[in-house]
């Protein structure tokens, strides 16, 4: 009697995870039953202590992955430059009499805090410029024969992928990529109402430094009005135009728009700093870019200045954290360069195509264009995202992989998604949004089965973006169980 009771167990243990698996699927069908009207979903969730999927959903066709694509990003600068690798920016003094700041591809000239914080307030966005200006007076230099030159020939002048668009290229989530980025290369434009009905609104800038000439049409209107502003730029030029209104008694308004040339800001906001510290300047502040049919020569002179960045795994989580696009796009080039001796887009996608290929991703799940998701021309299958999630659970980065994602109802762009449950925190996920598409993509810790790998994308949807991230985030849920 006992071997049969004993055989009865060993039957209902192997039954068991089994049992639980088809639970889940259950639940997870339950979940995605309600899908939002007329959108093409794709869900993969792979159980990874096993490598056997849980629940799939359209896991081979190809989606918009939006900001998902910093997965691939994170993983390919993780894995390619490894965790500790820094930037190192210099100031020279070449023998022409230029004082040459030569960009390192380095993201964090800028007033953020580094280790990510969340909700950390932004510092002076020219402090790391101010700091340069300071070694560069303190090392003797009191005249400057030639120019103040920003040089980010390090990557050649290539600033957007081709289906970015003008719209993109003016607000800070489409900066142009450079070598030599200063204040996430974005500035912000603080408006509020005049004194009085018909007066001019009032404008500032931050930084305080005046690189754009701004056409300001921006009126003060009766309290209780409409705010209504706008914002152009013609592709090529150096002014912006303002116009609108904006209400008596109104709070001010933050309009943040990219800068066009990174370099030429940040050669305009040193020769500022140096101006400001009584040094003579014969020139004036200009870009050094280079193309990428010529050859990158390293500039040389007297080094006058420098400054490192923090580690990579600290540039890394900020940038997935609060899905910071220009970061996204530096790793990419600088993971070219490192591995393929071409700081481009191109030599970056290539790489990324020898990592997907090396953890064994079918070819026809991926065609890249960018690094940070913002190309309309990007696409992935949930199957690959779900193979890249579970190849990092695996791999000798494992722990600094799993802290890079946000962390629901905590922090970065999940702080206030899936909040409500006591088990929020369980799930680590890397989110996605553009006009037509919206992704959540990383690990949640199963009650029934253990870590999960998982991948929800979703395009060409007819319903709010509001009613689809709830519907992702009842399926994440679900996944808890």
């Amino acid at each position: 009697m006992w071997l049969a009771r004993l055989a009865l167990c060993s039957i209902l243990l192997l039954l068991a995870p089994r049992s639980m698996a088809v639970d889940l699927e259950h639940r997870i069908d339950i979940a995605a039953g309600a899908a939002p009207l007329k959108a093409f979903a794709g869900i993969h969730v792979v159980e990874l202590a096993t490598g056997k999927t849980i629940y799939h959903l359209n896991q081979d066709r190809l989606f918009l992955p939006a900001s998902n694509m910093k997965l691939f990003t994170s993983a390919l600068a993780l894995l390619r430059l490894g965790p500790d690798r820094k930037f190192t920016t210099q100031v020279l003094l070449d023998d022409a009499g230029n004082l040459v700041l030569v960009g390192s591809g380095d993201p964090s000239l800028s007033g953020r805090a580094f280790p990510y914080q969340k909700n950390a307030p932004m510092g002076p966005g020219l402090a790391p410029i101010e700091d340069l200006a300071d070694q560069i007076v303190a090392s003797g230099v009191r005249r400057i024969r030639g120019d103040v030159a920003g040089d980010d020939r390090l990557y050649p002048w290539s600033p957007y992928a081709p289906s970015w668009t003008q719209d993109d290229a003016l607000r800070d989530y489409g900066a142009p990529v450079s070598a030599l980025s200063v204040n996430e290369n974005a500035l912000s434009i603080t408006l509020q109402p005049g004194e009085g009905a018909g007066d001019a609104a009032g404008i500032s800038l931050d930084p305080p430094l005046e690189y754009y000439a701004i056409d300001q049409r921006v009126a003060t209107v009766a309290r209780g009005a409409e705010a209504k502003i706008r914002l152009s730029r013609q592709a090529g030029s150096r002014q912006l135009l303002l116009w609108g209104s904006i209400p008596l008694g109104h709070a001010p308004i933050v309009e943040t728009v990219a800068i066009d040339d990174p370099a030429l800001y940040a050669a305009c906001a040193l020769y500022d700093a140096l101006t400001r510290r009584g040094v003579a300047i014969a020139g004036g502040p200009v870009a050094w870019h280079r193309s990428a049919a010529d050859d990158y020569i390293a500039p040389r002179g007297r080094v006058v200045a420098s400054r490192s960045s923090p580690p990579l795994i600290d540039l890394l989580r900020v940038m997935d954290k609060v899905s910071q696009n220009l970061f996204a796009e530096l790793m990419l080039r600088e993971a070219g360069r490192v591995a393929r001796h071409m700081g481009t887009r191109e030599a970056g996608l290539q790489e990324m195509d020898a990592m997907l290929a090396g953890i064994g991703a079918a070819k026809d799940d991926w065609r890249l264009e960018d690094g940070s998701g913002l190309s309309r021309n990007a696409l992935v299958t949930p199957r690959l995202v779900t193979r890249l999630l579970a190849y990092l659970n695996q791999g000798p980065y494992r722990e600094q992989w799993f802290s890079l994602l946000p962390v629901a109802g905590e922090d970065g762009t999940l702080e206030h998604r899936l909040c409500c449950l006591a088990e929020a925190g369980s799930i680590r996920a890397k989110t996605g949004s553009l006009s037509r598409a919206l992704a959540l993509s990383g690990y949640a810790e199963s009650k029934s089965c253990g870590r999960l790998a998982f991948s929800i994308l979703v395009n060409n949807f007819s319903a709010p973006s509001s009613e689809v991230r709830a519907w992702i985030d009842k399926i994440a849920a679900a996944l808890l169980e």
